[in-house]
């Protein structure tokens, strides 16, 4: 019979040498460590504490109050401000036609960044031409590019209307029609955020290793279809629900365009909750019931993206 010998730990250096140092000695190195990582972390911490969290406790405790803008005297009126909200029509208004915004412009922005990156990752000429030309729309300035919307959307002069009526279609008054605005809206978002999702798509393309086609072309998956429904999509699980996610947030806080094409209207047809939060608390200076509305958005943002999270990333194949 062989014994097999199992070395064993000598911890007896080790119990001698801890033995040797003072607990005095050892509490001074821990208390200096951390005396250093707060220096460091300080100044970031009190950042994030002044210029976020502060904000967001302000704005809570004046949606419980009637405080006008300017004012120097404020009341406290509880839940007389939400109680507002749920019962306005603008606001019911507002809610809806976020949510149809958010609801063409992420899955619209999601599919053609996703195909324009995969038509340039598949090219191999001009490819940062193309770059370049679609993330143009994301680095411009949105009011100067909602200016020149505005022309092309003109009834009368605007170049959609006039090629329309070239090819003998019928026009419309995009921007002052309830039945057309906010499908007009939400096509300047998909334009404005197409380049961030293709940069984005394009990245996660680069990083999927080529071994992974090559064994999916020896499996019999040969064509592109093929390719892209067992290799590429899968692996781009990750920066799909970055993109969503993102895509979702910045549709939920458009503002500028409604503000500068459309304030609102027709009537409430356009109306967004960023843009009645902005019209009640610095046009009607409304900062109370403006400040319930901050509320009920930031509440409403904050769990569609948890949910958003959690659903997808059970879908999500990580490497």
């Amino acid at each position: 019979m062989t014994g097999t010998i199992i070395d064993q730990p000598d911890t007896t250096l080790t119990d001698a040498v801890k033995s040797d140092v003072p607990q005095s000695a050892v509490r001074r190195r821990c208390t200096g460590e951390a005396l250093v990582a707060w220096t460091l972390a300080g100044p970031a911490l009190l950042l994030l504490i002044v210029l976020c969290f502060l904000p967001v406790l302000a704005v809570l405790i004046i949606a419980f109050t009637d405080w006008q803008f300017g004012a120097g005297t404020l009341s406290f009126v509880g839940l007389s401000n939400f109680r507002e909200i749920f019962a306005d029509d603008q606001f019911r208004a507002s809610l809806a036609n976020t949510a149809i915004y958010v609801m063409i412009v992420v899955p619209g922005t999601v599919t053609l960044g996703l195909a324009i990156a995969l038509l340039i990752e598949s090219g191999k000429s001009l490819r940062a031409f193309y770059r370049a030309v679609h993330f143009l729309p994301f680095m411009a300035t949105l009011a100067a590019m909602a200016i020149a919307w505005e022309a092309l959307l003109h009834p009368t002069i605007g170049l959609v209307n006039q090629s329309l009526s070239s090819l003998g279609l019928p026009t419309a008054n995009w921007l002052r029609d309830e039945n057309t605005v906010l499908p007009v809206l939400a096509i300047i978002g998909i334009w404005q955020n197409l380049g961030f999702a293709m940069v984005l798509f394009l990245a996660g393309l680069k990083s999927i290793p080529q071994d992974l086609y090559d064994a999916a072309d020896i499996d019999g998956a040969d064509r592109w279809l093929d390719r892209l429904r067992t290799v590429t999509l899968p692996m781009l699980g990750p920066v799909s629900m970055f993109v969503v996610i993102i895509v979702a947030l910045r549709a939920f806080e458009t503002f500028d365009t409604v503000q500068i094409l459309t304030q609102g209207g027709p009537g409430y047809a356009s109306s967004t909750l960023l843009f009645m939060l902005y019209r009640e608390s610095f046009e009607y200076l409304r900062t109370g019931y403006g400040a319930a509305v901050s509320v009920v958005f930031l509440l409403i943002v904050v769990a569609l993206s948890l949910i958003q999270a959690r659903v997808m990333d059970k879908r999500v194949h990580y490497q």
